[in-house]
């Protein structure tokens, strides 16, 4: 998969695209990530690429010409997506993360700064908008990053024990269940005794009872939409058992 990030500011991505499992990902060639300056792009010998807003307001906008000259300028692959980072955009979630690792080859992350981007921008060359969260930072840099890595640690290879991706947290709908290591006793507090006495089918359904109470416990919107998915429709529940 290609990641090509357009942003003001490639250092930011430096030292993150080196480290952990995205600059063993990259190392082995699981994915290639460009950086790419709209400033690079920029006409004018200042290099701008903000001006005023029309109708007045706080703050600058990203000027429509050094953004579309950046990313027309990128090679374009047949399954791609144009994202653009704002706090407007569909929520970060594991869902899209495995959507857009399985489905694209491409995906062009925009970071966006000052008060956002020309609308222009938005209307005719971003497939995507995508939000972090409901807050406002910064810079579009920190979301991207947090994509990049989101789904670049689904794409076959990145994780080395691929069975971990099956247990945690969200993937069956459910928070993770508590673990634990060595050693059994640290200052007085115990490792729970199920978990060491080498029965599987009781770990098994302990850490089931484990990951019920805390999603119920911590995110009972979790819980709730967990709970719905469990239920059948209530024609089917009204009908009761078939027989022919």
């Amino acid at each position: 998969m290609r990641f090509d990030i357009v942003t003001l500011f490639p250092d930011f991505f430096e030292s993150p695209l080196q480290s952990g499992l995205i600059g063993k990902a990259l190392s082995k060639g699981i994915a290639e990530v460009y950086l790419t300056n709209p400033r690079d792009f920029a006409a004018d010998k200042h290099r701008r690429v903000d001006d005023e807003t029309y109708g007045g307001g706080a703050g600058m906008l990203m000027k429509p010409e050094p953004i579309f000259a950046a990313i027309e300028s990128l090679p374009i692959l047949p399954k791609r997506e144009v994202i653009f980072l704002t706090p407007q955009g569909q929520p970060m979630n594991r869902a899209l993360f495995q959507e857009l690792s399985g489905y694209r080859e491409q995906l062009i992350l925009l970071c966006g700064h000052y008060e956002g981007v020309d609308e222009r921008v938005v209307e005719h060359l971003v497939t995507r908008e995508v939000s972090l969260g409901d807050f406002v930072l910064t810079c579009g840099e920190i979301p991207a990053l947090a994509l990049l890595n989101g789904v670049l640690r689904l794409l076959p290879g990145t994780v080395a024990k691929e069975d971990s991706l099956k247990y945690e947290s969200f993937e069956a709908g459910l928070l993770d269940y508590p673990q634990y290591t060595r050693p059994a006793n640290f200052r007085g507090w115990d490792v729970p005794e199920v978990l060491r006495s080498g029965n599987h089918g009781e770990i098994e359904r302990w850490r089931q009872q484990q990951q019920l109470q805390r999603t119920r416990d911590r995110r009972p919107d979790l819980y709730d939409r967990w709970l719905a998915l469990q239920s059948p429709p209530s024609e089917e529940r009204d009908r009761g058992p078939q027989t022919r």
